[in-house]
């Protein structure tokens, strides 16, 4: 028996559980997307790597922008812009497709986690492979299938 859908207003309600926990995990993402701007500038500071000469602490300084750490810092913090903003968008639309609570409350779970995770061993441990693929790929996976969801619901 097919489903019946749900007009979208009454999904873009906090009684939804799903919508809640979209808001949840995006509010999660954006709050560890901020804290990688904090990491990236304490890196600056602990390497004394300004890429600015404005910047410069001490006039004997030079402008730098190949210091590895803050590098490693910044390349977590672009994979969060290129993976979390899609989600971003991908999950909104997911929650209109009026989807299985359950699934799509672990599927935003898994997304959160897995890119907190990501950061973990990418940016601040510095763990050896294949711990940033494996968290790269269950946060692409989930984003992915929320995709393929949403074009199969509009067909």
């Amino acid at each position: 028996m097919a489903k019946i859908a749900l007009p979208a207003y009454e999904l873009i309600t906090l009684e939804n559980e799903v919508l809640t926990a979209y808001l949840f995990w995006s509010a999660v993402l954006v709050l560890k997307m901020l804290f990688m701007s904090l990491l990236t500038g304490l890196m600056r500071f602990r390497t004394q790597t300004f890429a600015n000469p404005e910047d410069l602490l001490d006039k004997r300084l030079k402008v730098k922008f190949d210091n590895p750490d803050v590098e490693r810092v910044r390349r977590a913090h672009r994979n969060d812009l290129e993976n979390i903003i899609p989600f971003f968008v991908i999950g909104f639309l997911y929650v209109l497709t009026d989807p299985i609570p359950g699934l799509a409350i672990n599927l935003f779970r898994a997304v959160g986690i897995a890119r907190i995770v990501h950061t973990i061993v990418y940016a601040v441990f510095v763990v050896p492979q294949p711990s940033r693929a494996l968290a790269f790929f269950v946060a692409f996976g989930a984003t992915a299938y929320m995709g393929f969801q949403v074009v199969f619901a509009v067909l």
